[in-house]
């Protein structure tokens, strides 16, 4: 892959799974500091990004705070700007991050729904679809449809509960991580270069691989965390697969 500058690497499934480090995945990282600009972006939105920059710093990845890019900080920032309220479904750190934005008035501007886990219930979806049918705009920091989970199983996102929140009020969701362009764009910005200079590496087919490709970015799929062989047997292809990111190193020296 010619004229690479700079990384955009997804996290969970690509750096870690659950608690468990990618083999070879501190050193790799390591290696790439020396030669690429890294931004990490994730559409993880249980924990807050503080949170999220601790768990990665503990597994020994060399990061900086500006260099994580969150879905979750993507949607506290887009509320932030509008100087609204938000009716939330997440979970209770989530929430918390959330601050003062976080209401439960169903009179609210908005509605921002991320992976909520045990938090999604029917009080809390019927709260955001009476806020939805009341006006306000629906936030999703993320759409996903799956992840890998901490036992080794895939397990529910939360693109499958924004879908339900979008078929019962009519509303259609922003979504304002991965696969938004313009959050792949801000990460890239970021790093003071062009999209034809950055390439991204995640193991999710869609978020990852197609909403990096529609941003102009070249994508890697890494066959770790969420990857299934189906992904490649569809209508969206890669511009190169590795076994996971210990061999990206390898596949950009040989550039």
């Amino acid at each position: 892959m010619k004229n690479v500058k700079g990384i955009l690497l997804d996290i969970g499934g690509v750096l870690y799974v659950g608690n468990s480090v990618i083999d070879g995945a501190v050193d790799a990282i390591a290696k790439l500091r020396e030669h690429y600009k890294i931004r990490f972006v994730t559409n993880s939105t249980r924990r807050p990004p503080s949170i999220i920059y601790d768990k990665l710093t503990k597994m020994g990845f060399d990061i900086k705070e500006h260099q994580l890019f969150t879905a979750l900080a993507a949607a506290k920032a887009l509320v932030s700007k509008e100087n609204a309220k938000a009716v939330t479904i997440l979970t209770e750190e989530a929430e918390k991050y959330f601050g003062e934005l976080h209401c439960i008035d169903t009179s609210s501007e908005f509605v921002v729904v991320g992976d909520a886990g045990e938090n999604f219930n029917y009080i809390r979806m019927n709260r955001a679809f009476r806020t939805l049918m009341n006006g306000a705009k629906l936030i999703a920091a993320a759409k996903n449809r799956y992840f890998k989970d901490s036992d080794g199983e895939l397990s529910m996102d939360a693109g499958g509960f924004v879908k339900a929140l979008e078929y019962a009020s009519g509303a259609e969701a922003i979504v304002v991580g991965k696969p938004s362009i313009a959050f792949f764009h801000e990460a890239v910005e970021s790093m003071g270069l062009s999209i034809d200079e950055v390439v991204m590496v995640g193991d999710d087919i869609e978020s990852d691989i197609a909403g990096s490709q529609n941003a102009g970015i070249r994508a890697v799929l890494v066959k770790t965390g969420k990857y299934r062989p189906a992904d490649l047997e569809g209508a969206i292809f890669p511009d190169a697969v590795i076994e996971s990111v210990a061999q990206l190193p390898s596949l950009l020296s040989k550039a």
